[in-house]
């Protein structure tokens, strides 16, 4: 105590400008290295014993690392790259973080000091030591989290199956020897294929948007430049809309290679499988990987070539935030990694032409005459040719098209391409044309059976006595045929022959080489055995073309050339009947196979108009006031253009469960529609970035500040109608 008192009288009596020289030496002199403390006193690691930690938490305004103690038990496990459980969420009290609950997280780095002012807390626990988010990984997911304005978490998620620790048991293998160099087969159809094949044989990087020719071909060219790749050195990795198509491409690889050199990844293969494969390709046993689009993510040592099939699917696009889209991930990926690259499909998308026109890629694309002698012949019936065919007037289909199926029948099996399934989901008055609508919540009547009542396809309801609420007129008439209505009427007409139908309750895999007729919507057509289809019908066309949508010309056609690829080529006496106005553009691109012709059209129209993917564009959308309210404080860039706000259509109520006519579906009437109103923020090429950038500050701090109701961002919305 006197000690005390002796350094305060000291002090005291010391000159007011040697007191404060003494405290200014005192501030600048750097207190000695010591270890972290922890709010638990624990024993922390000797070296680095700091910890980044990437939690699992995908709120946007949370999206850094947090700083965590190194226990000394845990210092050989703790190491960047494996899944750890820390405690978050914990306030702050005397400069210590207490409390929280436990979550997941990844340890990103190990570092010697933490900017944190108070004690960090020690990790929970080490989940695994497996090392699955590596420094590769966790750069893509960072490009990916800032190109669509979302959370480096939920990019994560996405990347990083979920943990399942039987399958981290097996050893790893090394990986088997480089294969031999694959012939060209089915390349050398294209002038530019054998050479596409030589460059990623010798290890360069070409980029090349590849036109397919119709026919079966397409899975075995891909696995051929997947192979050709494999011969360098190097990995390879291809991304495909859906399992059945997935499967298509493993089967031709697995064929041209062997067993044990590719893995597929796919959801259907069960958490447990798909995890020990994704392990397989991350400890460097496989480099090759054929799935969906989760495989974007997949981590291929040596990464050679990246190969994406029909990337207009809407499949290609993630649901989850930041809801990124495969073709997008894997431009990242060839630009970052300066590996191959290679789009292919029957169709072109606008995207694709945009690579081509920038000279990023090269076209790679048969000759006329080839494609002409590949493709089957196309015939169109237009309304007018309808008005005038007394067979159209009586039935669904025109002469034409009853004529084709009959003699095509003789030959092999018949595709039927009906845009819409069930049996008559579009309905309206006979005398005025209205929409037939629900009297409880006007939502659109279906016919589900030809004896069964119209139903409401919001909220479920039934409708016996319907009147039309314009005119009132009971007489009804269709306005489209589903898949059923179209199975049911072929049936009769051609009884001896088996009727299928595929669509989104059952896809068809594949259909035997016989007579059949085979019913499908758009996406679920099954490849025939054998040489394929003996002819295709492409019903109304217009349903396609009608869509309220910017990509509705290039989606309608597509479909069509999808579905017009499984038939056998004019030599072989495959045709094409399409029911759609002869004098519409992508008719007239089906007409003569010219995919890519289209897109440039198309891309050419979009450059004039300001639209992507010439401009870069994100969508707000939430409560009428929220969306105001981020766009008033948001900092967008000066070049950004604001389109809207505009009201959002109701979206279809789902239906509620019981019988109709239920206190619950009662309810379900009651609920009045929240508006929701969605704008549109354009840049001009180039500022994307800037974009997602002032977008994702204008969350986070709406969200740390709690400034009403949160909004949705989707940076490059598919619907942009």
């Amino acid at each position: 105590m006197s000690s005390e008192n002796e350094r305060n009288e000291r002090s005291a009596a010391e000159p007011p400008e040697q007191l404060a020289l003494l405290r200014e030496t005192v501030r600048k002199r750097k207190p000695p290295k010591a270890k972290p403390r922890t709010w638990r006193g624990a024993e922390t690691a000797a070296e680095r014993p700091v910890a980044r930690v990437l939690v699992d938490k995908g709120l946007v305004h949370l999206d850094r690392y947090f700083d965590y103690a190194v226990p000394a038990a845990m210092d050989a496990e703790a190491q960047p790259g494996v899944r750890v459980r820390v405690r978050f969420g914990a306030g702050e009290r005397e400069g210590r973080r207490e409390g929280g609950r436990l979550i997941n997280g990844f340890v990103v780095e190990r570092v010697e000091e933490s900017d944190f002012p108070g004690a960090l807390a020690p990790i929970a626990q080490v989940l695994s030591p497996e090392r699955v988010l590596t420094p590769g990984l966790l750069q893509l997911c960072r490009a990916v989290a800032d190109r669509y304005a979302g959370s480096l978490a939920d990019v994560v998620q996405l990347a990083v199956p979920p943990r399942m620790a039987r399958a981290e048991k097996a050893e790893p293998v090394p990986p088997p020897a480089p294969p031999a160099v694959p012939a060209p087969g089915g390349w050398a159809r294209y002038p530019q294929g054998p050479g596409f094949l030589r460059a990623l044989a010798q290890g360069e990087s070409p980029r090349a948007v590849w036109t397919a020719l119709p026919g079966p071909g397409w899975p075995d060219e891909l696995a051929r430049a997947m192979a050709a790749a494999l011969a360098s050195g190097r990995g390879a990795l291809a991304v495909l809309p859906d399992g059945r198509a997935a499967a298509r491409a493993d089967a031709a690889l697995t064929a041209l290679l062997g067993t044990g050199r590719h893995v597929l990844l796919t959801a259907d293969a069960g958490p447990e499988a798909r995890y020990r494969r994704w392990l397989a390709v991350n400890r460097g046993s496989v480099r090759a990987v054929i799935g969906t689009r989760a495989a974007m993510f997949a981590p291929v040592r040596d990464l050679g070539l990246v190969a994406i099939w029909d990337d207009g699917e809407t499949a290609h696009s993630d649901d989850h935030a930041p809801q990124p889209h495969a073709r997008e991930v894997l431009l990242l990926r060839a630009a970052h990694g300066k590996t191959a690259f290679l789009l292919g499909a029957h169709a072109c998308t606008v995207e694709a032409a945009q690579l081509v026109e920038s000279g990023w890629a090269r076209p790679l694309a048969a000759d006329r005459e080839t494609v002409r002698a590949t493709a089957p012949l196309i015939r169109t019936v237009g309304d007018g040719d309808e008005s005038r065919d007394p067979g159209a007037r009586s039935a669904r289909l025109p002469s034409v098209a009853w004529q084709t199926v009959r003699d095509a029948l003789e030959r092999g099996p018949v595709l039927v391409q009906v845009p819409r399934r069930g049996y008559v989901p579009r309905l309206a008055c006979e005398r005025c044309r209205a929409p037939a609508r629900c009297v409880h919540c006007h939502g659109p009547l279906e016919a589900t059976g030809a004896d069964e009542p119209l139903r409401c396809t919001w909220c479920a309801s039934t409708e016996p006595g319907w009147r039309c609420l314009d005119c009132g007129g009971s007489r009804l008439r269709a306005r489209a045929f589903g898949t059923r209505r179209t199975a049911e009427e072929l049936g009769r007409a051609f009884p001896a022959v088996p009727v299928r139908t595929s669509g989104r309750d059952h896809i068809l895999d594949a259909v035997p080489d016989g007579p059949a007729l085979v019913v499908s919507t758009p996406g679920a057509e099954p490849p025939a055995a054998g040489p394929g289809y003996a002819a295709a019908l492409l019903l109304d066309g217009w349903a396609l073309l009608g869509r309220p949508d910017l990509r509705a010309d290039e989606e309608a056609l597509r479909r069509w050339m999808a579905a017009a690829a499984l038939v056998r080529g004019q030599r072989e006496g495959g045709s094409v009947v399409i029911m759609a106005e002869p004098s519409l553009r992508p008719v007239q691109a089906l007409l003569r196979w010219d995919p890519a012709g289209h897109a440039v059209r198309e891309l050419a129209d979009r450059s004039e108009l300001g639209f992507p993917p010439v401009s870069r564009m994100a969508a707000v959308s939430g409560a009428p006031e929220a969306v105001a309210g981020f766009l008033a404080a948001a900092e967008l860039p000066p070049e950004a253009e604001v389109l809207g706000p505009v009201p959002l259509p109701a979206p279809p109520r789902s239906r509620p469960s019981g019988a109709p006519g239920t206190a619950r579906i009662r309810e379900a009437r009651d609920v009045p529609e929240e508006r929701r109103d969605r704008a549109l923020v354009r840049v001009p090429p180039g500022r994307g970035a800037a974009l997602a950038t002032a977008l994702k500050e204008a969350q986070s701090r709406r969200l740390a500040r709690r400034e009403g109701p949160a909004v949705q961002l989707r940076v490059d919305p598919p619907d942009i109608g």
